[in-house]
């Protein structure tokens, strides 16, 4: 299973584009690029859009894998990691049919 920053080396490299060329885009330093590709700094959301942008990437799908990303990294090495999940599972419907706010 990739993770965002290997979804978005394989992106990149598959349009043959160089690490300067998406940081000139993006307009971030292109060493900032790399860490992200090699999971070693996390992109903002604003951030990800852009890049969903230079690499024509869904950016629903980008998000999603961004976010079970963090999600799992938080919670890999607890032992209920999974009735976590299930229970965060049940909060987030209960939550946006009693929502006041949208």
């Amino acid at each position: 299973m990739k993770t965002v920053g290997q979804i978005l080396r394989d992106k990149r490299q598959a349009q043959g584009l160089l690490l300067r060329q998406v940081a000139a885009y993006i307009e971030i330093d292109p060493a900032i690029v790399s860490k992200i590709e090699r999971n070693e700094r996390k992109p903002t959301k604003e951030l990800l859009v852009k890049l969903s942008e230079i690499l024509n990437l869904d950016i629903n799908d980008l998000l999603v894998q961004f976010i079970s990303d963090k999600i799992a990294y938080e919670i890999v090495n607890e032992d209920c990691a999974n009735e976590v999940l299930k229970v965060a599972e049940e909060k987030i419907r209960y939550l946006k049919t009693h929502s006041s706010t949208k």
